[in-house]
């Protein structure tokens, strides 16, 4: 049978289920699906929309749904109803080709349930979790580190289509990763150590910067630290170093860097727009765990910087545990660090918000992913 969008969002959709990453796995099945560009959108609203508004899907489905249903055909009614609640595509179409590419053991019910979920009335949820499709946790977690207003507004953000941006150098990056590059890189630094560099999108840019740095750009992970070379050879840096190194322990000489970028693994929760899957893949234990990683990263990563040199700390994520709690823990731990003026405005009335010692930009602030980044000078 020859690929259509349908059939293609749902064997990404699948792999999704099995564990694959959305934004690893779709380009791989759209590069050998033949679909034109028109179709090749189409797969890739279906599976981001899908996967994004999965809970609130499920709840849709399942108020005509009696017993447990087929992990493939949950897939398919999932995106039908995605269809039918989250995008312009008129109701007879949405349910004519999903049914189509269900299972023929399952095409009755699967059109039934959809022609009743098309009549449904928009705007009746049993809670905001289910409307805005995260866990329960996640809502929750939010709203009590950001406030309910500020949450609620981060969670409809990155429930929209995030905006591509583009580096001068071709490079796809964030605009809020680009911002923290160029506060890192606005000092003229000489040496810059980028401790948990992978796949290099700070590094390249850092060392862009006027004055062309050496940056020593490291990664614990083999296969993620070879991304890094890849892109500073495609984009002709020879002053970047790559290095296979665990940033708690990194094998490099003290006090040796004018700066020093932790962009810590973290929970991404600034992210969700972006990586949609990840809201399902996240526990609600992940950001205090993450955070004692971020304190030894950044323990080592100070280690490293030479008198009167920076430290800056990033992370793309909005929890307190994993910004303001590793901002205390800085404090009582490096005493007598300075802190750092901010980022400067990141746009025609935007700016970063003071958060602690650092600062954080949340995903409506800009339309970008959310970002903390808190810098420090060494006595």
């Amino acid at each position: 049978m020859t690929p259509n969008a349908r059939s293609v969002a749902l064997e990404a959709l699948a792999r999704i289920d099995g564990g694959a990453y959305a934004n690893i796995v779709l380009p791989s099945i759209l590069r050998r699906s033949g679909l034109d560009s028109r179709d090749r959108r189409l797969a890739t609203e279906l599976v981001y929309g899908t996967t994004r508004m999965r809970r609130a899907c499920d709840h849709l489905v399942d108020r005509f749904v009696r017993g447990e249903l087929e992990a493939e055909v949950r897939r398919v009614l999932r995106l039908g109803a995605y269809q039918l609640a989250f995008t312009d595509i008129p109701d007879h179409a949405a349910v004519s080709a999903t049914v189509d590419e269900a299972p023929r053991r399952a095409r009755g019910l699967v059109n039934a349930v959809l022609r009743k979920v098309a009549h449904l009335p928009l705007g009746q949820w049993p809670d905001p979790a289910t409307r805005l499709s995260y866990p329960d946790w996640l809502v929750e977690r939010l709203g009590r580190d950001l406030g309910p207003a500020d949450a609620s507004a981060a969670l409809e953000q990155m429930n929209r289509r995030p905006v591509v941006t583009e580096r001068e150098d071709g490079y796809i990056q964030d605009q809020a990763s680009q911002w923290v590059a160029e506060y890192v890189g606005a000092a003229g630094a000489h040496r810059v150590a980028d401790i948990c560099a992978a796949p290099g999108g700070k590094a390249t840019a850092i060392a862009s910067a006027p004055g062309r740095p050496v940056v020593v750009a490291a990664d614990v992970d083999p296969g993620r630290a070879g991304l890094i070379g890849q892109n500073t050879r495609r984009l002709e840096l020879p002053n970047v170093v790559t290095l296979v190194a665990d940033g708690t322990a990194p094998p490099l000489r003290p006090g040796a860097f004018d700066a020093v970028l932790v962009d810590a693994p973290c929970s991404g929760l600034g992210v969700l727009g972006r990586r949609p899957d990840a809201r399902w893949r996240l526990d609600a234990d992940g950001p205090e765990r993450l955070a004692g990683l971020q304190r030894r990263l950044v323990a080592a990563a100070a280690a490293l910087v030479a008198g009167g040199g920076r430290l800056y700390y990033s992370v793309c994520t909005v929890t307190a545990a994993e910004t303001l709690g590793v901002d205390a823990w800085a404090r009582e731990n490096l005493p007598g660090w300075e802190t750092l003026a901010g980022p400067e405005p990141a746009g025609a009335n935007v700016a970063w918000r003071p958060h602690g010692r650092g600062w954080l930009l949340l995903p409506q602030d800009a339309g970008t992913d959310g970002m903390y980044v808190l810098g420090l000078r060494r006595p």
